[in-house]
């Protein structure tokens, strides 16, 4: 089990996508908090940066993080917020080019250079990530954690993480190391997974099945809600596990893995076999799709009057892991269908509407099915 340089050959698609998914991510976060007018600093942590780029000069975290602060520079001058950068990497010769890339960066674009404090670490990521730990801890902070080795695999970092208040975060794992070496004494040490659990489900299912008992593991009463995202590369799967307190920050997130797969907003690929599912069986229930399962339990919520307006809606929506626009959705085909009714051109499950305007919508029941 060991280590494996990720920056040996160009970034194959799999590692493109977990890139595109995080510079996503850092697009939304980064003026969210630039543009919110109580934060004074905001961070950004990538504890394994890599080089800055492979080797066919495609770029790596650390360049996407510049390249959305670059995007935000103006609005983070106007709002006078400072914008701190954390890049980590390990080996020395890595960071020799990592160190590189950035400072050639920032003479090129020294209206980023003025815009934020940047430091750089040649750590071991289990020393700097107690060292700071208390920086995420003040500030509005966004972690990416790129894990490479089994002692980086330990639930201790995102139990540390569900400590702080407006930390997200996205934790990339390797389902398919787990998989094979998640029974050994070794592994054990570090994530205790029970194996034998998450092999009763298809291979294609472990990141979904690790994440159910990572959630186990979280404190009674936790806030923090965490999601995953799977990658397939070949014969492996890679996960991403994205956390996060704040529905703003849930809502960004679902809204970017709905984007990238609009069957199942978990994965990269046809998780549940869901395209299959689309057929009529000669003979037989139909199976139910991953949306149509989600539209089913929405009525049955509405119609026992579990869901009583718009912000039980998007609470609702974002715990079964769907974007607001299903449960809207789901409401518009109720009220047309003559189910239920509401005072409104919109059943308004948006965050926006729930939590900013707090323009509260209630749903009446017309018929009970």
């Amino acid at each position: 089990m060991g280590y494996k340089d990720l920056h040996d050959k160009p970034f194959d698609e799999g590692t493109i996508a977990k890139l595109e998914i995080f510079e996503d991510y850092a697009q939304a976060w980064i003026p969210t908090f630039v543009m919110s007018g109580w934060a004074s600093t905001i961070c950004i942590f990538d504890f394994f940066a890599g080089t800055g780029y492979d080797k066919n000069g495609v770029e790596g975290s650390p360049l996407r993080i510049l390249n959305k602060i670059k995007e935000q520079v103006g609005n983070i001058f106007q709002k006078k917020v400072k914008v701190k950068v954390f890049l980590n990497e390990y080996h020395k010769v890595k960071f020799k080019l990592l160190k590189a890339a950035c400072e050639k960066y920032l003479e090129d674009n020294k209206d980023v250079k003025r815009a934020i404090d940047i430091e750089y670490y040649n750590k071991d990521f289990v020393d700097l990530f107690s060292q700071l730990l208390n920086e995420i801890k003040a500030n509005p902070s966004l972690v990416f954690l790129d894990q490479n080795g089994i002692k980086f695999l330990s639930s201790k970092y995102f139990l540390e993480l569900e400590k702080t208040t407006t930390t997200d975060f996205l934790y990339f794992l390797s389902a398919s190391y787990i998989w094979r070496f998640g029974d050994t004494d070794e592994f054990r040490v570090h994530l205790d997974i029970d194996l034998d659990a998450a092999k009763e489900n298809p291979f294609k299912l472990i990141h979904r099945s690790i994440l159910d008992q990572l959630k186990l593991q979280l404190p009674e009463g936790s806030e923090l809600k965490l999601y995953p995202y799977s990658i397939k590369k070949g014969s492996s799967i890679y996960g991403i596990i994205f956390g996060a307190k704040h529905p703003l920050a849930v809502d960004k997130f679902l809204n970017i893995a709905w984007g990238r797969n609009s069957i199942n907003g978990e994965a990269d690929y046809d998780l549940d076999d869901d395209l299959g599912k689309q057929q009529l069986p000669l003979f037989g229930e139909k199976k139910l799709t991953k949306m149509e399962k989600f539209d089913k339990h929405f009525r049955g919520q509405v119609l026992n009057k579990s869901i009583k307006n718009n912000a039980d809606a998007l609470t609702f929506a974002q715990g079964e892991g769907h974007i607001a626009r299903h449960a809207a959705d789901t409401l518009r085909k109720m009220k047309k269908e003559g189910l239920i009714t509401y005072e409104s051109t919109s059943p308004c499950v948006t965050y926006d509407n729930v939590h900013k305007k707090v323009n509260i919508v209630s749903y009446r029941i017309i018929k009970n099915g």
